[in-house]
């Protein structure tokens, strides 16, 4: 039973990426185009976390951790880049 959720949920983890990449070529805007790759940034963490499941170890929950912050910090500096140009004062 497991397996088969993981298989579907990797399924649709991979059709929300191809999404994500999709709006992050084509996206009219650059606030689009953030908001695509902060959203493939949550995709990537849900990803690494179907992978901790699947093979039972915890180094990768502390890697989605990682790239967790890692996008977080990316989002809000580019975010910041758009508004004002600069991103430290």
């Amino acid at each position: 039973m497991l397996t088969v959720a993981v298989v579907l949920t990797y399924a649709a983890l991979g059709t929300a990426i191809a999404l994500n990449i999709w709006r992050l070529v084509r996206g009219p805007d650059a606030t689009d185009r953030i908001l695509a790759l902060d959203t493939l940034t949550i995709n990537v963490i849900g990803v690494v976390m179907l992978l901790g499941i699947a093979v039972g170890t915890k180094v990768y929950f502390e890697a989605a951790l990682i790239l967790a912050m890692m996008g977080f910090v990316g989002t809000v500096a580019l975010s910041k880049y758009l508004l004002g140009g600069d991103i430290i004062e």
